[in-house]
């Protein structure tokens, strides 16, 4: 009897060792930003070079949307332009025959002046060269104030047209798929030369150079944890060895949540947890996202 309590025991031993081999204060499973790219307008997928696994850069070109009927409206639009140019007045060429005229009735008005100081002129030849001035200004400010309506109304017709033509910039700007983040291609939703519509997704992409290890942590281990916090993050590279990756504390939550049935906690006996996020570069490309992993906050 003594011997099989001793060999009962000795079993137990060995067994919690074997248990506790990667103890570790929390555990979760990786996670990373992930971006679903989107189309941001309507027409046939004209180019779609992309597969699943391939590694993109922020703001490289993956392809385009069928843009022509988008880039002969901008010629059309351009077109416009030049015409309403052409119809723009001179106004200082248009106004320069009456200036002119102006100033020959000035000097003439001035003649009859030096006529008049001779008794060679009469009043009457003077008040005609002033009546004479008096109506060509009229009709001066009359033609300046007519041309600069027309241009007026004509620089009113180019900005509308340059609003038309900026619209049409922006429209083929968005017909290029352009990757918004460096990361790796997980999902690929569609094919070339497919007929897209604004907003249907077109690939997923994540940024899997830096994950985030999500954990769940106990009320008691609140006070060993703070944002900013270095801690060891450890993953499974082999049933009995792990390799460790320094890590950093972004958040921690300020809700408890009920234990999710795949995570693992210290005390087995807590129904509720705090979820934390702790930042992780993945400098070697072992993590993979949905990976569980264990942290030390010590």
């Amino acid at each position: 009897m003594k011997q099989l309590v001793l060999s009962i025991g000795t079993f137990l031993i060995l067994f919690s060792c074997n248990r506790n081999k990667f103890a570790h204060d929390a555990s979760g499973t990786f996670e990373a930003t992930e971006v679903i790219v989107s189309s941001e307008t309507n027409g046939k997928l004209e180019s779609f070079q992309l597969t699943e696994g391939a590694v993109l850069a922020k703001d490289q070109v993956i392809g385009y949307v069928d843009s022509v009927q988008l880039y002969l409206k901008k010629k059309q639009l351009l077109a416009n332009h030049k015409a309403i140019q052409v119809k723009r007045p001179d106004i200082s060429v248009q106004v320069s025959s009456i200036k002119e005229q102006i100033a020959k009735a000035e000097f003439e008005k001035r003649r009859i002046q030096r006529l008049l100081q001779d008794n060679a002129a009469t009043q009457k030849q003077l008040d005609d060269a002033n009546s004479e001035i008096e109506v060509l200004k009229k009709s001066l400010n009359g033609q300046i104030n007519s041309l600069s309506t027309s241009v007026n109304g004509l620089n009113e017709e180019t900005n509308t047209n340059d609003v038309q033509v900026a619209q049409i910039e922006d429209q083929l700007k968005k017909c290029k798929i352009i990757n918004p983040i460096q990361g790796t291609v997980l999902n690929k939703y569609v094919e070339e030369k497919e007929i897209v519509t604004q907003g249907k997704a077109l690939y997923k992409i994540a940024d899997t150079k830096n994950l985030f290890l999500r954990a769940y942590i106990v009320s008691e281990q609140l006070e060993k944890v703070k944002i900013g916090q270095k801690v060891t993050v450890y993953i499974n590279v082999s049933k009995d060895k792990q390799k460790s990756y320094l890590g950093k504390i972004t958040w921690i939550s300020n809700k408890a949540e009920f234990t999710p049935k795949t995570i693992q906690t210290q005390d087995e006996r807590q129904n509720l947890v705090y979820a934390v996020k702790i930042e992780v570069k993945n400098t070697d490309g072992l993590i993979k996202i949905g990976m569980y992993g264990d942290v030390d906050f010590r």
